[in-house]
């Protein structure tokens, strides 16, 4: 079966210290001269979206940083302004992109990119089953250990595929064990990838816990 491959399009990006996971909700606040700059060009192009991909290196301010060549199209849910000029920013995370080549950061970052959808098919509720359950352990011990994580359950999405991005946003790793996620195109193959990051955070956990 062949793969289908999507158009490049060119979007406004904003490169940050943090991975946004497909379905994720991401609080910004803005500030900066050339991203307000891209909310009000945003606007008034009626375009509620721009990719989101992690700074490998550098910061998140004044530009030079070095980005990662995958990331997730932001839908804006929400922005109000706030004193001093900046603008609070509610978005989500859609589909992921790829990056295919970087253009000029004047005004603002973009990037000419194409989507990439997941390839294989979605886990089984057989295989979910027994991570959520690990995930269930897991959020207990965080709670024990005195993270503020809410409600130890985790509502998944009827769309399986859905799920895992579910899973692994909840399981609370670094941005560095979820932008390897975000690369793995086989929604089984992340899942498995997911389950050993639980694996590995309770494990620690316990230890912890077992130290006193």
């Amino acid at each position: 079966m062949g793969t289908c491959v999507s158009e490049e399009r060119t979007v406004p990006m904003f490169p940050l210290g943090t991975v946004l996971l497909p379905g994720s909700v991401l609080p910004l606040q803005v500030f900066e001269p050339r991203y307000l700059q891209m909310l009000a060009d945003l606007e008034e192009q009626q375009n509620d979206r721009f990719g989101v991909v992690l700074i490998e290196r550098g910061s998140e301010v004044g530009g030079g940083e070095v980005r990662t060549d995958v990331g997730t199209e932001a839908v804006i849910a929400g922005a109000r302004p706030l004193d001093g000029g900046r603008v609070a920013v509610l978005a989500v995370g859609g589909r992921r992109i790829a990056v295919q080549r970087w253009l000029d950061d004047d005004p603002y970052p973009r990037a000419v990119v194409t989507d990439r959808p997941d390839q294989g098919d979605p886990p089984s509720p057989h295989d979910i089953e027994p991570v959520t359950g690990r995930l269930r352990r897991l959020r207990g011990l965080l709670s024990e250990l005195g993270a503020a994580l809410g409600n130890a359950d985790v509502d998944l999405h009827s769309d399986l595929g859905v799920a895992t991005w579910q899973i692994a946003a909840a399981v609370g790793a670094g941005p560095l064990d979820l932008q390897r996620l975000l690369r793995i195109d086989d929604p089984r193959a992340r899942l498995e990838a997911v389950d050993q990051i639980v694996i590995d955070a309770t494990d620690l956990a316990e230890a912890r816990l077992a130290g006193g």
